[in-house]
């Protein structure tokens, strides 16, 4: 079981050392990957993918449990340890929900009765209804990514989560992230959106492809999260209802 990963600094573009030397995170805990465009988010991102030892541009290793990750950990498909949710995934495979979810959970050994729960639980996610008999390939981007975060969390035995962009991905983002980290994920997130930023418990702030800081998210911040979250649900209710023909008759009744 993985109770940590720690992250060992490495060089920036420059070949300059890393301000920050070490990085650990725990079971359970989110961390927020911010900087500017170009500033090495998705690199960290790749190197944790990768459970990189040294063998990366950046040269940074990552440690399981306080321990270098085998050749079989890094490389055995079955014994993959990081999942990866993106802002462009969508399916090609042309097989219904039900079947997908069924052979996942074969595949990972898990009961097929899950198949079931993750349902349910990617409906919580979006606002668009997934059935079982519904075709992967007709999905919006909101329901594939609802559906995969439930995926990953249920039937998934990676414990670890990287999640790249999704900020306009059409789920309840703050609902996805607490769901992930229920079930004893690790979970990173690159995000420029500061609903998602702010609701980490740390963040790690990224400059010219090296780890400059971690910032903790202040209770001020967790609650500016909040606030910006009514506004982010507000939005995907409005958008379902558009979508929907339906006509907004007054400002006065949405709820802010």
């Amino acid at each position: 079981m993985i109770e940590k990963i720690t992250i060992k600094g490495g060089y920036d573009k420059q070949g300059n050392q890393e301000p920050l030397k070490e990085v650990i995170i725990k079971k359970g805990e989110i961390f927020g990957v911010v900087g500017p465009t170009g500033s090495g988010k998705s690199s960290l991102i790749g190197d944790i993918e990768q459970l990189a030892q040294e063998d990366t541009f950046s040269k940074r290793k990552i440690l399981v449990n306080d321990k270098e990750p085998s050749y079989e950990d890094r490389t055995d498909p079955r014994k993959k340890m990081v999942a990866q949710l993106s802002q462009n995934m969508n399916f090609l495979a042309d097989m219904s929900v039900g079947d997908f979810l069924s052979l996942h959970a074969k595949c990972r050994g898990a009961s097929n009765t899950c198949v079931d729960k993750v349902v349910k639980l990617a409906n919580t996610l979006t606002g668009e209804p997934i059935k079982k008999e519904h075709e992967l390939t007709i999905l919006s981007g909101g329901q594939s990514r609802a559906l995969m975060v439930a995926d990953v969390a249920i039937i998934s035995n990676s414990p670890i989560v990287l999640i790249d962009e999704i900020e306009n991905a059409g789920i309840r983002k703050h609902d996805a992230l607490k769901v992930l980290a229920g079930h004893g994920k690790i979970v990173l997130v690159v995000t420029h959106d500061p609903v998602l930023a702010l609701m980490t418990d740390k963040r790690i702030v990224m400059r010219n492809g090296g780890m400059e800081k971690v910032v903790g998210t202040t209770p001020s911040e967790k609650e500016i999260s909040r606030k910006l979250n009514k506004i982010d649900e507000l939005m995907l209710s409005l958008r379902e209802k558009v979508r929907n023909g339906e006509v907004i008759e007054d400002i006065e009744d949405i709820e802010f």
